[in-house]
């Protein structure tokens, strides 16, 4: 497949970008500074600024899914990057015609008594997760093809062990109450659904 990534050199992004190319997917791959995404068999590296229409619909092109692995943390004002990502992401989803898979954030999902997670998040990161699932209402009001994955409440880089869970929107929980995945694992169960699409319009969730 053509793949467009969005946030290619992140600690999320780069995992997806290896993970996606280790599989013989053609990425354009996509940083605000390129100097900093990996060099992989058939990558193109571009200098993208993600909250810019008209650049994400050209770097598009060609491109059969858009993936984004981008966070709103570009101005230091949460809400506002957000807002303007996901404008970016609405008008690019609109222009193309693509679908757009997205890593979300675990404090869009429930705990597994159904209380948000986000009531649980501190003051200082919960914008950026009201931002980030705000991206996601944005795609599913302009009716587009989305599907939203949303990590554990702990992700990190760490090892690639290809065991994992595979939820639906209730935070997943090992025996010991932990709710972990690695950036590795996390980038398997994101580059299977951009190949099965097996969650259109959905949000799901990894864990181990």
């Amino acid at each position: 497949m053509n793949l467009f990534l969005i946030g290619a050199s992140g600690m999320i992004g780069a995992p997806i970008l290896a993970e996606a190319a280790k599989r013989g997917h053609a990425v354009t791959a996509a940083a605000r500074h390129p100097e900093n995404i990996a060099t992989l068999p058939g990558v193109t590296a571009r200098a993208v600024d993600a909250t810019d229409a008209d650049a994400l619909i050209a770097a598009a092109d060609g491109a059969q899914v858009i993936l984004s692995a981008t966070s709103p943390r570009f101005s230091g004002d949460a809400t506002a990057d957000a807002a303007a990502l996901g404008d970016a992401l609405v008008a690019a989803g609109k222009v193309t015609g693509l679908p757009i898979v997205m890593v979300g954030g675990a404090g869009t999902l429930s705990l597994p008594d159904g209380s948000p997670v986000m009531d649980l998040l501190p003051p200082e990161i919960k914008p950026e997760a009201m931002g980030i699932r705000a991206i996601k209402d944005a795609l599913d009001t302009a009716g587009l093809d989305w599907t939203y994955v949303a990590p554990s409440a702990e992700i990190a880089p760490g090892a690639r062990t290809g065991t994992f869970r595979v939820g639906g929107t209730t935070l997943l929980t090992d025996a010991d109450g932990k709710s972990a995945i690695s950036a590795e694992d996390f980038a398997i169960a994101f580059v299977d659904e951009v190949e099965t699409r097996a969650h259109k319009g959905q949000v799901f969730t990894v864990g181990y």
